[in-house]
């Protein structure tokens, strides 16, 4: 009975302490946090609710405009931002590659591709964020990717910037402010030599207090990247043109016209960050470069087609990126494992 009562006891105290050993209450946020995250859902409800205010109160123009569009020019139209993502996806690999071991091609689209469905959160950051955490699976250090990012992001916007001046005089005539533009461009070319980039990049490791590059970056990787994102953004604007001529006879003007336009609206995008994939700031953008050209309503319809299109191709290519990744580890996970019998080495015949 003696042995029984100090367990118990024992059992009790230990309950006891357990029931003390309670983890503390989660800090509430602060009032700034609180108020930031207000403001980016009432950003997000305001664009939102405006681009769906206009196209209700005049979806009866918005589809007889979209019903026009023969099928075969949407598929062709889809096919081309599918183009554009997946040639992006290469883009950033060659950074990558440039600052490690290689990375095959399959392996960095599913990173690629998979990771920018963050830029459906708010806050564009969560799509790098979770680029390095899926990096980091495959054994790719964050540093590398954090700094890959970085890099592909600066090329881009040079390649936006410079494919954008097609279309800026257009845009011009809607809003004379956007003239700060065209002084953005030799800055943003200057940036692209390996020595600046460098610089630049080494910096903000510097403020992060994380180490060095090893290398300055190489000609040949900028010159590459540069030129594929160059090559997406052109896709990108074919499926728009794809779009806009599908009533009418192709123009060459309106194509150069329309390449433009996508690239200057990823770059507001881009900059307009507080809200999903920049929501609302690319639409308007495209709606007004090519009102002078189709009129408004229809070039409403079609930067709400073309937002459309590249949520499917973003959300498709990711899809088939993760199918491949699982089908991946399964073949693994379906090999023998090694055994200690079928990895030794063989021994030799030969007498000793």
């Amino acid at each position: 009975m003696a042995i029984n009562s100090e367990a118990i006891s024992s059992q009790a105290v230990t309950a006891g302490a357990a029931e003390t050993e309670q983890p503390p209450p989660a800090a509430k946020p602060s009032w700034k946090s609180t108020a930031i995250t207000w403001l980016r859902r009432v950003l997000i409800l305001a664009v939102v609710g405006g681009a769906l205010y206009y196209v209700i109160t005049r979806w009866n123009e918005v589809w007889a405009t979209l019903s026009t569009v023969p099928w075969w020019s949407a598929v062709l139209s889809l096919l081309a931002v599918v183009a554009g993502v997946v040639v992006g996806a290469f883009s950033w690999r060659v950074v990558v590659n440039d600052l490690g071991s290689p990375v095959t091609r399959t392996r960095g689209a599913q990173i690629y591709l998979v990771s920018q469905l963050g830029k459906y959160i708010p806050g564009s950051v969560w799509a790098y964020v979770l680029q390095m955490e899926l990096g980091k699976k495959v054994g790719i250090p964050r540093a590398r990717m954090f700094v890959s990012s970085l890099v592909q992001v600066g090329v881009s916007v040079v390649a936006m910037l410079t494919l954008g001046m097609i279309a800026l005089p257009k845009m011009l005539d809607q809003n004379p402010r956007a003239v700060w533009l065209y002084a953005a461009l030799p800055i943003s070319l200057i940036a692209l030599h390996p020595k600046v980039m460098t610089w630049g990049v080494n910096l903000v490791l510097r403020v992060l207090r994380k180490q060095p590059l090893d290398h300055q970056l190489r000609w040949a990787t900028i010159g590459k990247t540069l030129g594929l994102s160059v090559l997406s953004y052109v896709l990108f604007g074919a499926h728009l043109w794809a779009l806009a001529t599908a009533s009418g006879t192709p123009d060459l003007g309106v194509l150069l016209l329309c390449v433009g336009t996508v690239a200057i609206g990823l770059v507001a995008g881009l900059l307009f960050f507080v809200v999903p994939s920049g929501a609302g700031a690319r639409d308007v953008l495209v709606a007004l470069a090519l009102a002078p050209t189709v009129g408004i309503t229809a070039a409403a319809a079609f930067a709400v087609a073309s937002r459309v299109m590249f949520t499917l191709a973003e959300l498709g290519s990711a899809g088939v990126a993760a199918l491949l990744a699982s089908r991946h580890v399964k073949d693994l996970v379906a090999q023998p494992a090694a055994t200690p019998e079928n990895t030794a080495p063989e021994k030799s015949e030969d007498p000793a």
